[in-house]
């Protein structure tokens, strides 16, 4: 029984607009990278996935497509969605011929049907013969250490790269949720319109991203913090520098916040009176990659009056939760969105 435990493995996979992290039984989270891919349009031929294929982001010839596959939590490409897994779940192998049993991948709240499929068809192409879907909100709460499966609200906001769920969960189910189009991806787009507008200078993805982690804030800060910016300037067409502060990020960021902030609000609104009692006692918990930006939880907490708190490891709560999954898969059978009905191939 040891040789099919170290053949066949369960896996747990959150495949990310931004970063597609996946945790492997008993050895933990294997693979943490971009979800990005780059492909030769000559040739037809993969480049590179991950790591080495977000370096190119901005700066290939036009024969080279360097693709996100994946747009707001949902999958626009499939065929370089299928190929991008595949590479990232071969780099893990420790044997030739092992092999994925069943899968658990993190979705999206209110995904529409044709999307679940999308996503369970790339897993299931890629290499798993079972495929589970989780709801990203309950595995992140798992992940972040709330008390998901007892009687009592847990308020988890995920705040990813293509977007922000905010979920009340009660006996291991959602309760109230919301999900908007609004995160990192987002944030990144309005660095890049601010400065186009406000210095009439020419900036790509990655260089905003940079702004955001380097000096961005969702509420004024003591000091005064600035970071140089290069681009292309739209008036001479030359290279030109700035110096971009941390008050200008924040003037960028100011409508996506509000609007994450609004749809808190909402969730906390139509949540029942007992469960919202227990949010006003147990707090907030915010995780993903927008739960690091600068003051953001002060900033809900001022505008909620409820504490809250950033997880530990923000960027991985989705992944852990899925691992605990993973490692006790009968223990929490209850929480899967889909268990009784799995897509399986023959192996």
């Amino acid at each position: 029984m040891a040789l099919f435990g170290n053949v066949f493995k369960d896996i747990g996979i959150d495949l990310g607009t931004a970063n597609s992290l996946i945790y492997i039984k008993g050895r933990g989270i294997v693979v943490n990278e971009p979800s990005v891919a780059a492909i030769n349009t000559k040739t037809n031929h993969v480049l590179a996935v991950g790591d080495e294929a977000k370096k190119m982001l901005g700066r290939v010839p036009p024969h080279i497509s360097v693709i996100r596959p994946l747009v707001n939590g949902v999958i626009s490409d499939f065929e370089m969605t299928e190929e991008m897994l595949r590479h990232l779940l071969n780099r893990p192998k420790a044997h030739p011929v092992m092999s994925y049993r069943r899968a658990l991948l993190a979705i999206p709240n209110n995904l529409t049907e044709v999307e679940r499929k999308s996503v369970e068809d790339a897993a299931l192409n890629a290499g798993c013969a079972k495929v589970y879907l989780v709801e990203s909100p309950i595995a992140a709460a798992l992940g972040a250490g709330l008390p998901i499966t007892v009687p009592e609200a847990s308020l988890i906001i995920d705040i990813g790269g293509g977007t922000t769920d905010i979920a009340v969960i009660s006996m291991g189910g959602v309760v109230v949720s919301r999900t908007l189009k609004i995160a990192g991806d987002r944030f990144n787009e309005e660095i890049i319109h601010f400065v186009r507008e406000e210095f009439h200078l020419a900036i790509g993805e990655p260089t905003a991203e940079y702004a955001k982690i380097a000096v961005g804030s969702a509420v004024p800060l003591d000091e005064r913090i600035e970071v140089p910016i290069r681009g292309r300037d739209f008036e001479t067409g030359l290279p030109r520098e700035i110096a971009m502060k941390n008050n200008h990020v924040r003037m960028a960021l100011s409508k996506s916040l509000r609007a994450i902030v609004d749809a808190v609000h909402e969730v906390i609104e139509e949540t029942p009176p007992e469960l919202a009692g227990d949010v006003l006692r147990q707090g907030i918990v915010m995780c993903g990659g927008g739960a690091l930006l600068r003051g953001l939880d002060e900033l809900i907490e001022k505008e909620t009056g409820v504490t809250v708190t950033v997880a530990d490891d923000p960027l991985t709560c989705v992944a852990r939760g899925l691992g605990q999954m993973v490692d006790d898969f009968d223990a929490h059978r209850e929480l899967l969105d889909n268990p009784l009905k799995p897509l399986s191939i023959n192996l």
